[in-house]
């Protein structure tokens, strides 16, 4: 699919279609095309090469595999004692995880798809009397600097989460003063789940994904 200089802004819009298999083929003159339009840059021609590679679609012709996940065996992660005779007893990770929606990071599960298309079924509440909250709505943030903008899509985060875990602890209403990147590269705010439970910092593209118009 040639997307044509006239279209270099939509270069998010690209890259999720990639993600989500919508397309077959990039060209070469697509990221050309990117690199000279200055509004969008090397950071979107970088954010779609970054894609064509993890979702393994054709480049200009020639298809770019994507990236088998192998996840490492129980007595071989650094994290369980080999010597311990029980831990046949544990299943490995790679007999479970390799059957739900495959991502390129942290545990290399796409959990929200695995959510979302009813490979798994968590329970939603503990108590009966809990009420169950989601909210479908997108918050842009715009004082970013010279990145792309924020999209905060709240329906994934409220899919787990309940509204209090967030606010208004750690956000108000409106701006939340000190939320900054260096705060959340130090474990503040969104660094308190991404990078740990969630998908990690390095993943730019994920939340940095609205080219201002």
């Amino acid at each position: 699919m040639g997307m044509g200089c006239a279209q270099a802004a939509q270069a998010t819009h690209l890259a999720e279609m990639i993600f989500r298999r919508k397309t077959k083929a990039v060209m070469g003159s697509d990221i050309v095309c990117l690199l000279r339009n200055r509004r969008v840059g090397r950071w979107a021609a970088l954010l779609v090469a970054a894609s064509v590679i993890g979702a393994g679609v054709a480049w200009g012709g020639t298809v770019v595999a994507p990236v088998k996940n192998v996840w490492a065996a129980l007595i071989s992660d650094g994290l369980h004692d080999p010597a311990n005779p029980d831990i046949s007893l544990l299943q490995e990770p790679g007999d479970s995880l390799s059957k739900l929606p495959q991502d390129y990071v942290g545990n290399k599960v796409n959990w929200d798809q695995a959510l979302n298309e009813g490979y798994i079924d968590p329970r939603s509440k503990l108590q009966p009397q809990t009420r169950v909250r989601t909210l479908d709505q997108d918050t842009i943030m715009k004082n970013t600097g010279g990145t792309p903008w924020v999209r905060f899509p709240h329906r994934p985060h409220t899919a787990w989460l309940d509204c209090t875990t967030c606010h208004d602890s750690m956000f108000k209403e409106g701006p939340t003063p000190g939320l900054t990147m260096l705060a959340i590269l130090n474990g503040q705010y969104c660094g308190k789940c991404h990078g740990t439970v969630a998908f990690p910092l390095s993943e730019c593209n994920r939340c940095h994904s609205v080219i201002p118009k």
